[in-house]
Formats: structure tokens, C-alpha cells, sequence
């Protein structure tokens, strides 16, 4: 019997499900050691053997996580007239998190396995189940079509196959319980579908589980000199309850008028019990948030035309649109009439990196009638005042900084035989712009690649190296995607012209010094991505 991650339930096929799954998990893990490697992700607290789900950024990953942050602010307050930023404070008003429903019902549905001693998420688990139907159905779809060829008619075939639809009723009726499940939620009811789908514990293999129950997300602290119930505070559990409370403060300050955004980039922080897949869940990550506010009946609109913004946002880093798909929510939170996922193709599946929710005027709503305060907007066109509906999108900027690394990271076997690993990041994202590298530490080779670091600085993150041969040098900026690479020898000095590399290609021409930031420049600014969203 299979008792793998991948594969909850033996199938006929499950040594080949394993065999891919255990693929991609070195896949997984050698991005991971790459991370910490090359300076972009480090265990925190690391000398003291580190602090379980918290991880520092180091020199290379701040920058890319700082480019990531660069591309989506620009692409909201720059290329959006009627959105503006603010910064919120983390620590916030303890009745801001009973008016947002923080306090009475932010929590995950928990199940412990009696034999691993290791505790899950009940809706994972389950959600993990339904995708692995989706997976049966596919595999079922792929080996027909190598099959039959060009004759291969794939809507027929998933209409007749007998094991497609077998899977596919299997599915659908999963799915209906679960959603069903959730509205509650229905906690006997979640175990149960465990039990009943066979679902075993990956670490110990048996189903020996314990009862679901629920389990509070947020952190909570004392503020002030008296450790009390009146000065208990919570760390934030998500940014978008500072934008909400600052609404009207924008709205007048800004002479805002509907339809308009609110964005932000903060810390957010949840007590996160399965906190697993490197950077993926952790209890301190950051958020990149924007509401929108629009008049009520307009939202669904709005929500639809959000979920064509973001998406092509996404695809705009040209990762390829297969790898991104929606994912409509089955249990709706107390707060929205409409809920998609945008998900990515992660080494462990398809995964969340963005939320686009419309929030209807819940939150206006609660926080109008907590304060006592009137927070409504008032409409000049139509001369009346309403309480706005929000769109929403969320993008954790962690799961987004593992997308990037997980589909740039490539292994390419040389013609030499050698292989070599690179990170295809896109330009303007890549912490390491230009690398200038002299071809010896001698001749006034070092002092001219400093001339050209110093000419280049200004415009885009340079960094000079002498250190090893020239290949080894070539090496190490592949391994942290650097996408243009100058070598300095001594018939410079004479003509003037460098040797541009290029990363993804490693083809080699000859340019003049003075063309360096024409050729470069334009390829690694962010506004070379903001223009692919025009």
C-alpha cells in the first residue's frame, strides 16, 4: 500500500505517482538549499538552531523580494490614478478585531494523527484528496492522447471513458460534502470524510485521528505597564483592517471619490500550527493588499475585472499561463459574496498566491457600528451617502517570492557535459543586475570595471567580482540569476568594448562601454513589466 504524500489512496498506478512526486520533492529541496546558499532565504535565529516557520531574508533575497514589491506598488499607485498607498500600524485597537470577526472566528479546523503525533489541517487534507481525482482523470487524458495522436477528441473521451467517469463522479460527490462540511462548519462531519476517503497520515501511514477541532490564528500581547484583560492587543493577523479604518481619513484627505484603492505592503502575523513547504506558511510574512471601494451593485463587476488585472499581472513575467489558474472558493468567509485563489504550479502542486475577494460593506459596516462612528461616503453625483462594498486582492509576498524561485531554478546539462544551475528570474526582478568582471586582478583591468560600476550604479544594482576564473565567476551569477554579465580584458583598454554575456543564452557579443546602459537598462527595469500591463 502507498502511504507517500503524494498519493493518499493506492491506485494501479502509485509506484509511478510516487515516483513523480518524490521528483519533484528534490526538486523542492534543492531550491530550498539553494535559498540558503546563495544568500537568499536563511533559517531565522539560524546559530541557535533556528525558530520553527520563521525565516530571515538574506542579501540576495531582499532584493528580490524588494524588486517583487516594486512591481506590484507600480503597478497599483502608478498605473492607477485613483489608488493611493498608506502604511498602518501593526499594533491596532483590540475592538478592531472583534468588529472584523478576528476574535470569535478566525480559525483553522485542526485533526491530530494518535500515531505521528503530527496535526493537520482537516480542509487541506481533503482538498489534497479532491486534487488527487483531478490528477487520475488527467493521467487518464494524457495516456489517451499519446495514444490516439491528432485524432484524439478529449471532450468525447472525458464524456465516455469509463475510469474518468468513475473518478469524476467520485470527485464531484467529495466536493459536494465538503462544501457542504465547511458552511458550518461541520467538524464531526470533516472527520468523517476522512475517515471515509481512507486518508492516511503521510508520516505514519495508519488513519488513527483524532477529532477535529478549531484553533485561534492570532498572536495576542500586553500593552502598557499592567499585564490585564484590558490591555491584551493582538499582532495584526492581515493588513486589511488598517486600510479599512483609514478609509474615510484617505477619502477626504485625498479628495477621493468612487470608484477608488487603498494599497499597502505590511507584516502580518498568525499562529500558524501547520506551518509547512519552506516559506510557503509561516507564522510572520508580509502582504501586498489593495481594497477597492465601489458602489454597492457594482461589486461583482468589479470582482471580475480584478481577476483579469491581477491575473494578467502575473503572466506578465512571462512564467506561462499554464501555470496559473482560478480557484473559486466553497466556503465563502462570513465577509464575501464572491471569493477566487489565484494559484500557481508549485513543485507540490498547484498552490495559492493571491486572494481576490469581494468583501461586500461587511467590514465599513462592523467598524461603523463598534466605533459608533459614521464612516459613510457620500456621493456628490447622486447626493446621497452609503456605506461602499470592497473589492479585495491579497498576495502574500513569501508565496510569491516561491513562485518565482521555484519556476526559475533549472539544472541544464551542457554540450561539455557539465551542468550547470541557473535561475532564470526575470530581469527586472533579478537582485543582480550587471556583473562586471575583470579577466585578471591586473594591467588596470580591476581599476577600468570599477570606471564602468561607477558609471552604471545610479541606474541598476551592479556588482563587480575578480575572484576565481572567469567561469566560476559566470557560475556563481547564473546561481543568482544576474542576467547580464561584462568581462573587462586587456583589449579594452584599447577599444573601448566589453564582452556582454547574456544569462539564459550564455551567447557572447562584443559592445561598446558607452552602449552598456542603452542595451541593459530598459530589459531590467520594473517599468519594462508595467508596460506589458498597458
Amino acid at each position: 500500500m502507498c502511504f507517500c504524500y503524494f498519493c493518499y489512496l493506492c491506485t494501479e498506478n502509485w509506484k509511478c505517482d510516487y515516483k513523480d512526486y518524490m521528483a519533484q520533492e528534490d526538486v523542492f529541496k534543492k531550491i530550498v538549499s539553494h535559498c540558503k546558499e546563495y544568500g537568499f532565504v536563511f533559517p531565522s535565529s539560524d546559530i541557535y538552531d533556528g525558530l520553527a516557520a520563521v525565516y530571515d531574508y538574506g542579501q540576495n533575497g531582499v532584493e528580490l523580494k524588494n524588486n517583487i514589491k516594486e512591481y506590484w506598488w507600480k503597478s497599483m499607485v502608478l498605473l492607477h490614478e485613483n489608488i493611493v498607498g498608506i502604511d498602518s500600524a501593526i499594533f491596532m485597537h483590540p475592538t478592531i478585531w472583534k468588529a472584523s470577526g478576528h476574535v470569535d472566528a478566525f480559525n483553522d479546523p485542526l485533526i491530530d494523527n494518535r500515531d505521528s503525533k503530527k496535526r493537520y489541517r482537516a480542509d487541506v487534507l481533503i482538498e489534497d484528496q479532491i486534487a488527487k481525482y483531478d490528477e487520475k482523470i488527467q493521467k487518464e487524458v494524457d495516456k489517451a492522447a499519446k495514444r490516439f495522436g491528432e485524432a484524439f477528441d478529449k471532450q468525447k473521451f472525458l464524456e465516455t471513458n469509463p475510469r474518468v467517469l468513475e473518478n469524476a463522479s467520485k470527485r464531484d460527490a467529495l466536493h459536494a460534502r465538503y462544501a457542504a462540511a465547511m458552511q458550518g462548519p461541520d467538524l464531526e462531519e470533516l472527520k468523517q470524510i476522512i475517515l471515509d476517503e481512507g486518508i492516511v497520515d503521510p508520516i505514519s501511514g495508519t488513519k488513527n485521528w483524532t477529532d477535529v477541532r478549531q484553533f485561534n490564528l492570532m498572536f495576542s500581547t500586553e500593552m502598557g505597564s499592567v499585564s490585564d484583560a484590558a490591555n491584551k492587543i493582538y499582532l495584526r493577523p492581515e493588513t486589511a483592517q488598517g486600510i479599512f479604518v483609514n478609509y474615510l481619513n484617505v477619502q477626504k484627505t485625498g479628495r477621493m471619490k468612487i470608484p477608488f484603492g487603498i494599497a499597502q505592503i505590511g507584516k502580518a502575523f498568525r499562529n500558524e500550527i501547520v506551518a509547512r513547504q519552506f516559506i510557503f506558511r509561516m507564522r510572520e510574512f508580509e502582504q501586498m493588499e489593495m481594497q477597492f471601494f465601489v458602489k454597492p451593485g457594482t461589486e461583482l463587476e468589479w470582482f471580475e475585472k480584478w481577476k483579469a488585472t491581477r491575473m494578467a499581472w502575473h503572466q506578465a513575467l512571462g512564467f506561462g499561463a499554464e501555470n496559473y489558474r482560478f480557484h473559486d472558493h466553497d466556503k465563502l468567509a462570513h465577509y464575501a459574496n464572491a471569493a477566487t485563489d489565484v494559484e500557481f504550479h508549485m513543485p507540490f502542486g498547484f498552490k495559492e498566491v493571491e486572494g481576490i475577494h469581494s468583501r461586500t460593506n461587511f467590514d465599513l459596516s462592523q467598524h461603523e457600528k463598534y466605533s459608533g462612528r459614521s464612516i459613510k461616503y457620500f456621493d456628490p453625483q447622486t447626493n446621497e451617502s452609503y456605506t461602499p462594498f470592497v473589492i479585495e486582492t491579497s498576495i502574500g509576498v513569501d508565496r510569491m517570492f516561491l513562485s518565482v524561485m521555484c519556476h526559475s531554478y533549472e539544472e541544464e546539462q551542457l554540450e561539455n557535459g557539465e551542468t550547470r544551475v541557473v535561475l532564470k528570474l526575470p530581469a527586472a526582478l533579478a537582485p543582480v543586475k550587471l556583473a562586471v568582471l575583470p579577466l585578471v586582478r591586473k594591467g588596470g583591468l580591476p581599476e577600468k570595471a570599477r570606471e564602468i560600476i561607477d558609471s552604471l550604479r545610479f541606474h541598476f544594482n551592479c556588482q563587480y567580482d575578480e575572484k576565481d576564473t572567469i567561469g566560476k565567476r559566470y557560475r556563481r551569477q547564473d546561481a543568482i540569476g544576474t542576467p547580464f554579465c561584462v568581462t573587462v580584458d586587456y583589449d579594452t583598454l584599447n577599444d573601448n568594448c566589453v564582452t556582454l554575456r547574456y544569462r539564459d543564452t550564455m551567447e557572447q557579443e562584443r559592445v561598446s562601454i558607452d552602449q552598456l546602459g542603452a542595451i541593459i537598462e530598459d530589459k531590467v527595469s520594473i517599468a519594462s513589466l508595467l508596460k506589458k500591463l498597458q
